[in-house]
């Protein structure tokens, strides 16, 4: 059964990559490095920068990334962007790109703008895991 996107429960990495190796692998394969995370988000493969969110996998919706307000105009108005939307409402900052026909070094330039943009964000500090009161 498939999780459902905005469902908090965990995703294997395994059955993500199964969905989209190809996106998912091509991101990995470009983004790497000292702080480079992948976590499961947003129904698909986040992957993150010192805890900040850069670009996301998704079999259902493609490739997110996070390019931050400034670049939110400039991102949506080239060719195969649309504002990521929760709720209905788009959330500014964040673009999808459809990753048919998107060459290699289309997809490098993408993933560098939103690196440059999430390099810009102090660094995150891990929380520590909540602990459900009442329960045994």
């Amino acid at each position: 059964m498939a999780t459902a996107p905005n469902s908090s429960e965990a995703i294997d990495r395994g059955a993500i990559g199964a969905g989209m190796p190809d996106l998912a692998g091509r991101v990995r394969a470009i983004l790497s490095g000292p702080g480079v995370s992948e976590k499961p988000m947003f129904g698909g493969l986040c992957f993150l920068i010192d805890g900040n969110m850069v670009a996301g996998a998704s079999p259902q919706r493609g490739l997110l990334l996070r390019v931050g307000r400034d670049g939110y105009a400039a991102a949506l108005a080239r060719p195969g962007t649309r504002a990521m939307e929760m709720r209905g409402r788009p959330v500014a900052g964040y673009v999808y790109v459809d990753p048919a026909g998107l060459a290699d070094d289309a997809l490098a330039g993408w993933i560098a703008e939103a690196t440059a943009f999430v390099r810009t964000l102090p660094a995150k500090q891990e929380k520590e895991p909540r602990r459900r009161s009442g329960r045994s």
